[in-house]
């Protein structure tokens, strides 16, 4: 464990598994941090480099006053991966991460083999789209108390007993201009991405195979429509909330190896 400094930002950051082994990135989403992987890091640390990243603002990595941002922190990633001189990676990220992950992708394609992106903050429309700007004054004016309101209701009926308590103490954690900036980054900024038209003009520039799970049917039906590369897919998990790899963390180490399978192997790799 240690904190990295990049030149651009300093990130906290664990790795597990042997050094030689695939490279998977595990990136969490707006208001957490790494720890909500540790479960599945130590699960999949058997054949996988596992490497889980605080992004900036969040966690124990460094609070910058401008720019925490899903642009800013995909371009932190692209000088994590190459301090770890790895070969490209597969890249996982959740919510306000899978469009990181995503943004990743797009921006430095040769650091990413593959990505999975589980319910990510792409592809708002409707009466979502309505709101964003109420959400937006409303994180500028009271940053994580606000942001906790969201969280706190973010979870099936049947969620592991301390799991939003948890989420809902990191959210209030968090910094509160950034997690204002964030949120602009996600949807308001004028790169932004999270709005559907910009969602699908940065996927269509994705050109690594994806898996994306949604618990929205009506998103997961939308996003198959827009898989342009060969081996892509869309998942739904209607049993579950927003942070459903925390609340299925078995069922998400499994979709990992089942997406992997396929990866290129190591030595050190078992068979």
């Amino acid at each position: 464990m240690t904190i990295l400094p990049l030149g651009r930002i300093r990130l906290f950051c664990t790795a597990l598994g042997p050094a030689e082994g695939l490279p998977l990135l595990l990136v969490h989403g707006w208001g957490g941090d790494g720890r909500e992987w540790s479960p599945h890091a130590e699960a999949l640390a058997d054949r996988f480099r596992v490497i889980v990243p605080d992004l900036r603002g969040h966690g124990r990595s460094e609070v910058p006053d401008r720019g925490n941002t899903p642009a800013e922190m995909a371009d932190d990633l692209a000088a994590l991966l190459g301090r770890f001189g790895t070969v490209p990676a597969v890249v996982v990220g959740h919510s306000m991460g899978g469009q990181v992950v995503n943004l990743l992708a797009v921006r430095h394609p040769a650091l990413v083999h593959s990505v999975i992106a589980l319910d990510p903050a792409h592809g708002a429309h409707g009466d979502e789209v309505t709101r964003i700007p109420v959400r937006l004054a409303r994180y500028q004016a009271q940053g994580a108390e606000a942001a906790a309101d969201f969280v706190a209701g973010a979870f099936a009926a049947g969620a592991p007993p301390g799991l939003r308590t948890a989420h809902v103490r990191t959210m209030l954690g968090t910094p509160d201009h950034v997690i204002a900036q964030a949120y602009a980054g996600m949807y308001t900024d004028p790169d932004a991405v999270g709005i559907r038209p910009h969602s699908e003009a940065y996927l269509r520039r994705r050109t690594q195979r994806a898996l994306t799970v949604w618990t929205s049917a009506e998103a997961a039906a939308w996003e198959r429509d827009t898989l342009h590369t060969p081996g892509s897919r869309v998942d739904h998990w209607p049993d579950s909330g927003h942070y459903l790899h925390e609340e299925h963390p078995e069922r998400t180490v499994r979709l990992i190896r089942d997406w992997t399978a396929g990866e290129p192997r190591t030595e050190s790799d078992p068979a």
